[in-house]
């Protein structure tokens, strides 16, 4: 990739731990080219958000090499903040300043940027512009906070977990907004665990696993490489342990079984052939269904088929211990 706007080049992260040292990144590569939407996918503990505040400057890599614009941290670190916008998992501002006033704090850091009163628009708070901090939803105070990373014109802005915890229609309007600065050629870094998300806004992902990149490429890529378009969920009734997944997986159509903790997944090419062929299995075994439901296979069903798990299964062990946040300043 030519003149990527990020280079990642074996990077590593090690924690001391309570019972030994915790690999939280480890011998991650990456180049993400400028104008694009790049997504990092995995669940919490997967190390995405380390990597991303490797590449923010907010934490230091054990080892490997990091390129942000053609840039190295130890050597250019203003130049590189001058030219980025970061919004954190949590972002802790002063009660009793209004979003006018915080929003031209922040355009204060820079020598070049937005206008405040724009920025504010695109962030739809123009009704709650003279608004005490405290007095702002969830909602409205994420939606400042991406204000407060854009208001720079960023050429590159990292969004980490930007929509979590939002209603539907706030969650929206940040999706508009990321559509917005990509047409406007910025580079977007995105970490998210939400699949729909990565799927609608980002050009590629990386999926991220235990410290490491366990796959890469645009969202229909991946989802291409299941080799089937359609999941067809079920669950059974009646008494009796449930036959293994197995027993499935030569019907009609049928690429893959999955079980499940309440049924069973089956990844196949064309659901009007599987489901009679399903029907006619149970029938055999005399096994009622109790649920059936069909989608189009999606990054969720890529990842458990790589890892065995869900997106949003709890991790077990140790995880690394994470970097305090709301203390630090931006700018």
């Amino acid at each position: 990739m030519p003149d990527p706007a990020i280079r990642v080049s074996g990077l590593r992260k090690v924690y001391r731990g309570r019972s030994g040292p915790v690999t939280a990144v480890d011998g991650i590569d990456l180049e993400i080219g400028r104008g694009e939407c790049f997504g990092l996918l995995g669940p919490n503990g997967a190390g995405k958000t380390t990597t991303v505040e490797i590449l923010e400057g907010l934490n230091e890599p054990t080892s490997g090499e990091v390129e942000v614009l053609g840039l190295r941290w130890s050597a250019d670190e203003k130049a590189i903040r001058e030219r980025i916008g970061v919004t954190l998992q949590e972002t802790r501002l002063p009660d009793k300043e209004t979003v006018r006033e915080i929003v031209r704090t922040f355009r204060s850091f820079y020598r070049e940027g937005l206008d405040p009163e724009d920025v504010i628009g695109r962030v739809a708070l123009e009704s709650k512009a003279n608004a005490f901090i405290e007095q702002l939803s969830g909602g409205q105070q994420q939606r400042l906070a991406v204000a407060l990373s854009m208001v720079g014109d960023p050429e590159i802005l990292f969004l980490d977990e930007p929509t979590t915890g939002l209603d539907p229609q706030s969650r929206r309007q940040l999706w508009d907004l990321i559509r917005g600065l990509g047409e406007r050629g910025r580079t977007v870094v995105l970490t998210t665990h939400y699949m729909d998300e990565a799927e609608r806004l980002c050009d590629r992902v990386a999926i991220v696993d235990r410290g490491k990149v366990i796959a890469i490429g645009s969202p229909a890529e991946l989802i291409a490489r299941l080799g089937g378009e359609h999941v067809v969920e079920f669950a059974l009734a009646g008494e009796g342990p449930p036959p293994p997944g197995s027993d499935f997986a030569g019907l009609d159509s049928v690429l893959a079984v999955r079980d499940e903790a309440d049924g069973y997944s089956l990844t196949v090419a064309e659901p009007h052939r599987a489901i009679p062929a399903l029907l006619d299995a149970l029938d055999r075994i005399g096994r009622p269904m109790a649920r059936l439901t069909t989608r189009h296979v999606s990054l969720e069903d890529v990842f458990v088929s790589l890892t065995g798990r869900h997106l949003r299964d709890d991790e077990t062990g140790e995880r690394a211990p994470a970097p305090r946040r709301g203390r630090r300043r931006r700018g």
